[in-house]
């Protein structure tokens, strides 16, 4: 039923210096994390690749994940970083657009103090000209910058772009309103996709059960449909609260239509090869 791709995951080796915010307290990824790492988590639950996902704001991580792809047959694609508020992001982006690897880029709202900075027109010329080019775009942000990720989404209408771990509700506290809203808002923005990763991380560690994750995997899959929705492991940050294995059981446990195989096959793989036009996979 297709290739299973983990549309979501992390390398990195701490002694390269730009990870700034894996903290020693962090103790279960405070180390390095390298494919032969992932790759008995990838075929103890079937998947054949993977993307990975820059973990640091700098063209150098760029760099270094494009270089493992060379080592592996295992990473699908590569969503690097670029530097949106330089002149010179054009040169970064037509040097890595060269590279069979190199998928997209990542806009880490997240680490903005006031989401508004996403807003600005240095920003948004930029988008709007990856948006011409068709570029995939990963989202980054906690819940309450959906406001300002949806006026940005709403000035850049052609964005090929997709919302990371499903904006990151507050889960331990039982979040609802007004995330549920505002992603049926984003949602309705036809050509944007959500990952379904990222959770464990946002819940109780105590409270992992498939029931504590059902209502928002469900109201994601109502609102962006089967076609727009992919798994993501957010490996090895996940391990901050559950092993690769559980986070596939919890996403499998609790999808209303994981029992089709041919939405199976679109959720775990076939839908992150579209997205990030992948075509060779499909």
């Amino acid at each position: 039923m297709g290739m299973r791709i983990d549309a979501h995951q992390h390398f990195w080796v701490r002694e390269r210096g730009d990870y700034d915010w894996i903290s020693p307290e962090m103790k279960p990824i405070y180390r390095d994390f390298l494919p032969e790492d992932l790759l008995p988590e990838l075929e103890r639950n079937g998947f054949d690749k993977s993307i990975v996902v820059q973990a640091a704001p700098t063209v150098r991580d760029t760099e270094f994940m494009l270089e493992l792809s060379e080592r592996t047959d295992r990473i699908a694609g590569v969503v690097g970083w670029l530097d949106l508020q330089s002149p010179g992001y054009k040169k970064d982006y037509e040097r890595f657009r060269k590279h069979r690897a190199f998928v997209g880029i990542r806009l880490m709202i997240q680490e903005m103090p006031d989401a508004r900075e996403a807003l600005q027109p240095a920003i948004v010329e930029a988008l709007r000209f990856l948006a011409s080019e068709d570029l995939p775009v990963d989202l980054l942000m906690r819940s309450h910058q959906l406001p300002e990720t949806l006026e940005l989404l709403k000035a850049i209408p052609g964005l090929r772009g997709v919302i990371d771990h499903i904006a990151k509700p507050d889960i331990a506290h039982d979040q609802w309103e007004p995330w549920r809203t505002q992603m049926e808002e984003i949602a309705s923005q036809g050509n944007i996709y959500c990952k379904l990763s990222g959770m464990v991380t946002e819940a109780d560690p105590q409270r992992l059960e498939p029931d504590v994750f059902a209502r928002y995997v469900r109201h994601i899959a109502s609102v962006f449909g089967t076609e727009r929705i992919m798994f993501g492991s957010d490996w090895p940050v996940c391990l901050l609260a559950a092993g690769y294995d559980e986070v596939v059981r919890i996403v499998e446990e609790t999808l209303p239509e994981v029992s089709d195989p041919a939405v199976r096959a679109n959720i775990f793989g076939l839908n992150a090869a579209r997205f990030y036009k992948l075509e060779h996979l499909l």
